[in-house]
């Protein structure tokens, strides 16, 4: 199974320097059965698109709580036994947790398929995004526009050979 695991810039230094992203549990996005329903399509490419900018927000979020964490959101596809990603029965009416699974444990980078992380060009919009996240969350209309003006912007695919390149 394909899963989507949201980190930061210093998240995917971490991940590099360690071998693998963890430790465990970690909080991942995948094609589940709800979000399946939520988005009504069959078409693969498009649910997994979904579950990337469902880790994408996530990654946002990360970056909102930590102040001196560069702007950029970083999302690594890795790919998991099916048995590995677990969808928390608690969750699967609620909304905002739409795609998200349970990884148990740490999961090796070298399972990872690519990296996607944010233009240089972004960080502008993700900067202003995260500030804007908390009033969004109570419903903010104009706080909502700004964050959703970070999800305008396309992650780029990166090979994993490439993480020296993002994180140096």
């Amino acid at each position: 199974m394909r899963v989507y695991v949201p980190l930061t810039l210093s998240g995917l230094a971490t991940a590099h320097g360690a071998g693998e992203i963890g430790p465990g549990p970690l909080t991942a996005y995948a094609v589940t059965p709800s979000l399946r329903e939520w988005y009504v399509s069959d078409d693969i490419e498009e649910l997994e698109y979904a579950a990337l900018n469902r880790a994408a927000s996530a990654s946002l979020r990360l970056i909102a709580g930590r102040p001196d964490e560069v702007r950029r959101r970083v999302v690594v596809a890795v790919d998991v036994p099916d048995g590995d990603a677990v969808v928390d029965p608690d969750q699967i009416l609620d909304a905002s947790s739409l795609g998200e699974v349970r990884i148990a444990r740490a999961v090796a980078l070298a399972k990872a398929a690519a990296v996607h992380v944010d233009a240089d060009d972004a960080e502008k919009d993700v900067t202003a995004a995260a500030a804007a996240l908390g009033a969004a969350d109570l419903g903010d209309d104009d706080a909502r526009f700004t964050v959703d003006g970070a999800e305008d912007h396309e992650l780029l695919w990166f090979g994993v050979q490439e993480i020296p390149g993002l994180i140096g």
